[in-house]
């Protein structure tokens, strides 16, 4: 187990203490809580990757020659 040193002003452990009281609790269990909850999820890169491998997933062929052409591809609907 290891032990951190946490810097806040004031008002914020003021309002950090109320709340622990609030839940029953201590504010060194508030912070274990989030930070084992913010390590437990996904991150950003796992996020990203997961969307592109549903995306992969979801194509089930494709051609170059699919493809529009420059003009097609710029082409302003009026």
């Amino acid at each position: 187990m290891k032990n951190i040193t946490v810097t806040l002003d004031d008002e914020t452990y003021r309002r950090a203490r109320i709340k622990a009281a609030e839940l029953d609790t201590s504010v060194s269990a508030l912070v274990k809580r989030y930070l084992v909850d913010l390590a437990a999820g996904e991150s950003e890169f796992e996020r990203l990757a997961r969307q592109e491998r549903a995306l992969r997933e979801r194509i089930v062929s494709f051609r170059a020659g699919d493809r529009l052409s420059r003009n097609e591809l710029h082409e302003r609907r009026r």
